[in-house]
């Protein structure tokens, strides 16, 4: 009989503030970086090397977080100098200031070609206005007429308001690379899901693990179908990625999550972590008995009201669980007048 999975524990429970940082490993520093959502930071981290540091994503782009890292350099980071900045992931509060780290500091950055690409390329696609395909995918989302309204007059979300321009040049991190960082050898384990190609770190000396945002202590990461590829299955390639780093998982890892706290009992979140989407495609399954819109199932899916501030990444994982069951061939799709689609169980 299988043992029964250690609870999740928090050995750190007070997060730094400010320009405070954590050790929650010899040589292993832990800090945060403000952001302007419900969601208010991101960990960051920083590993002593024989001279200098490197430096696990980076926090947005505003002048806030440029001071905060450089009191941050001054103080914990005992005048650095940081040498190198690893990325697990294209999104603006991982990537923000890597360019600024290139370009201030040279340092070199390390990430997956997929999230350079992504990080690049959107830096330099700015829009003024929002794309007919983005409308197109919040009607087809059955978005709210109001918050439609609303967003279509606004300008729309540019990458380059919160990452600052990338340099041409970067490393590239792939999975079965063993890097060494912070006088540590460490295996990259790739993660889908919610970000394509997201680089997990998971330690050969010490049970340690470097997630990200592939695997979280109490939240559940975003996952997401946008316009960019509007039939996308995230949740597939997510739920097999669990699957996948699950097997790695012991109860003794420490796990340095990009936001929340640092944990362990890793196989059981990874478990939690599955049957939470689990549970959200069985009571989907019974709502669609008759035929919703993906904001008609912001309540089933969640189980609570969804806000404003959080209404586009609740619709954009509705959207998500919707397209998983109609790969699946469980859901069929049809489409109203005003270009929303009807989901209804087979």
């Amino acid at each position: 009989m299988d043992a029964p999975l250690q609870p999740i524990r928090h050995p750190f429970a007070t997060p730094p503030k400010g320009a405070e940082a954590v050790e929650v490993a010899d040589g292993i520093l832990w800090m945060r970086m403000p952001l302007p959502m419900k969601l208010d930071h991101v960990n960051v981290y920083a590993l002593k090397e024989d001279e200098g540091w490197s430096v696990i994503d980076t926090g947005f782009a505003s002048g806030k977080s440029r001071d905060l890292w450089q009191a941050l350099i001054d103080g914990p980071l005992q005048g650095g100098p940081v040498h190198r900045v690893i990325v697990t992931h294209h999104h603006p509060d991982h990537v923000g200031l890597a360019g600024w780290f290139q370009t201030r500091f040279g340092a070199e950055l390390w990430t997956t070609r997929t999230a350079w690409l992504f990080a690049r390329m959107l830096t330099l696609d700015e829009q003024a206005v929002h794309s007919e395909e983005a409308l197109l995918h919040y009607r087809q989302g059955g978005m709210d007429p109001l918050i439609y309204a609303q967003r279509k007059a606004e300008r729309p979300f540019n990458f380059a308001d919160v990452v600052a321009p990338m340099p041409v040049g970067f490393r590239r991190v792939q999975a079965g690379d063993v890097i060494t960082l912070g006088g540590r050898r460490w295996d990259v384990r790739i993660g889908n899901g919610h970000a394509p190609e997201q680089a997990t770190f998971w330690c050969r000396e010490e049970p340690l693990v470097i997630s990200g945002d592939q695997i979280l202590s109490s939240i559940s990461p975003n996952i997401g179908v946008y316009a960019t590829e509007p039939e996308a299955d995230p949740l597939a390639e997510w739920l097999a990625s669990c699957e996948y780093l699950s097997g790695f998982a012991q109860d003794s890892h420490l796990v340095l999550p990009g936001h929340k706290l640092p944990f362990t009992g890793l196989p059981a979140r990874m478990r939690q972590l599955i049957e939470n989407h689990h549970g959200a495609l069985e009571r989907l399954r019974l709502f669609l008995r008759e035929p919703h819109t993906a904001a008609e199932c912001f309540t089933t899916l969640f189980k609570r009201p969804i806000g404003t501030g959080e209404y586009g990444l609740a619709l954009v994982e509705a959207i998500a669980h919707l397209n998983h069951l109609y790969h699946m061939g469980e859901i069929s799709r049809t489409r109203r007048d005003d270009d929303a689609l009807l989901w209804k169980m087979i």
